[in-house]
């Protein structure tokens, strides 16, 4: 085996080298802001670490970003890399389908979906 198949063969997916950019709009300082701050934060240090931005945008300071974003509801997060674009509305809770909409692969914890 030649150095360059070993290099190759050693590189993780694409998906665990990709550079994370996110958005997430929320309104002021409400209950359900502050959780999605939480959220967020706390998936993209757990599954993302060292491989993402976040920008925090709140939607009363700056209401034009809304509409530069097509966003229509607060709080709202924006993946805009890697591609595809992807909004996820609300609160973020859900981990399994935030990941899974994020399309962040080998990090989807079990949601018992399907069991019997």
């Amino acid at each position: 085996m030649d150095e360059t198949t070993t290099r190759s063969e050693e590189q993780p997916p694409a998906d665990q080298e990709a550079t994370y950019a996110l958005t997430l709009f929320v309104t002021g300082a409400s209950e359900r802001s502050g959780r999605a701050i939480d959220n967020v934060h706390a998936l993209c240090e757990e599954h993302l670490a060292g491989r993402y931005t976040l920008d925090v945008v709140d939607v009363l300071r700056d209401p034009s970003l809304m509409s530069a974003y097509d966003v229509v509801a607060a709080p709202t997060l924006i993946k805009e890399r890697p591609l595809p674009k992807r909004m996820l509305v609300g609160d973020l809770s859900d981990t399994a389908r935030v990941l899974l909409a994020l399309d962040v692969r080998g990090s989807v914890p079990a949601t018992g979906v399907g069991r019997a």
